[in-house]
């Protein structure tokens, strides 16, 4: 019996990390739960039987996925009320992260029904840990859109993004994706590509995207498998760079006036040059809308 410590009646969701690559990578806590959940909602039954019989898991195994959560999250939740404790996996990785189960989660909440992670493997979280860009502040975007003129459009969003970026690429459009990263972001901007990570063919290079392109067109190898893009944010030429005093002041100015007002005001009262506050202040302005 799953420990519960809502309520004797009600069973748990469980929200299961499961290895991305490594068997090696799953956690004993993971394993214990997967054995003594009463179901195990996977998105592919058949990818997950492979896993799971690799561990030793008998669990019986219903799929949830894109197409059917709506349908089968109720019936899920219902039998969770009269007891059953359910733990939902995804193919790989920690679940929800452009994986299905947002539906779930969310109607188990709003039935109060308990939802533990049992943390784990994350693809986005391995890049990202060992991608060598900042990492103090970021944002994942998923996948990167299929089709060229929304890919340029999404890359193009994003060009004054100052968070590093995360995104997901699938191997037979990665060079297209590359190709639309250098058009819109900067040919010179630091990317790294992280490819199979934990699995055997593991490649992780921190390059200019330019280079990293060169380098993927020439080697059909890394046109293939499961691929991560990590994007160093954007930075400010230094040329636009301006002092911490007019930094101080146009940041006040900005809380109470338009952008216009602000940067004349600021030119005013401290003399630097109006093109490198205007720029700095358009910079503040993004960094503020996206997060």
């Amino acid at each position: 019996m799953v420990t519960n410590d809502h309520s004797s009646d009600m069973g748990q969701l469980y929200i299961v990390a499961t290895p991305i690559g490594n068997l090696q990578d799953i956690s004993p806590r993971a394993v214990a739960v997967l054995k003594r959940v009463d179901r195990i909602a996977a998105e592919d039954t058949r990818h997950s039987g492979h896993l799971l019989k690799q561990l030793d898991i008998n669990t019986h195994c219903i799929a949830l996925h894109e197409h059917n959560e709506r349908q089968f999250a109720e019936k899920i939740i219902q039998q969770i009320k009269e007891g059953s404790h359910i733990a939902l996996i995804s193919d790989a990785g920690t679940p929800l992260v452009s994986d299905p189960g947002y539906f779930l989660v969310k109607l188990a909440h709003e039935e109060n029904i308990p939802v533990t992670p049992i943390p784990g493997p994350c693809a986005l979280i391995a890049a990202l840990s060992a991608a060598g860009v900042a990492t103090d502040r970021f944002c994942f975007e998923g996948f990167v859109p299929s089709k060229g003129g929304p890919r340029k459009t999404f890359y193009s969003q994003r060009q004054k993004e100052p968070r590093t970026m995360v995104f997901y690429e699938t191997p037979h459009r990665i060079v297209e994706s590359l190709k639309d990263l250098c058009e819109q972001l900067d040919e010179d901007r630091t990317v790294v590509l992280a490819r199979e990570l934990t699995k055997t063919f593991e490649t992780i290079r921190n390059d200019t995207a330019k280079s990293l392109l060169a380098w993927v067109k020439e080697d059909s190898n890394q046109q293939r498998g499961e691929i991560v893009l990590v994007v160093q944010g954007y930075r400010m030429p230094e040329g636009d760079t301006i002092s911490e005093e007019t930094e101080r002041t146009l940041k006040i100015l900005l809380k109470e006036l338009s952008l216009k007002q602000a940067v004349k005001l600021t030119v005013d009262i401290t003399g630097e040059k109006k093109k490198r506050i205007y720029n700095f202040a358009l910079a503040l302005k993004e960094e503020r809308e996206s997060v």
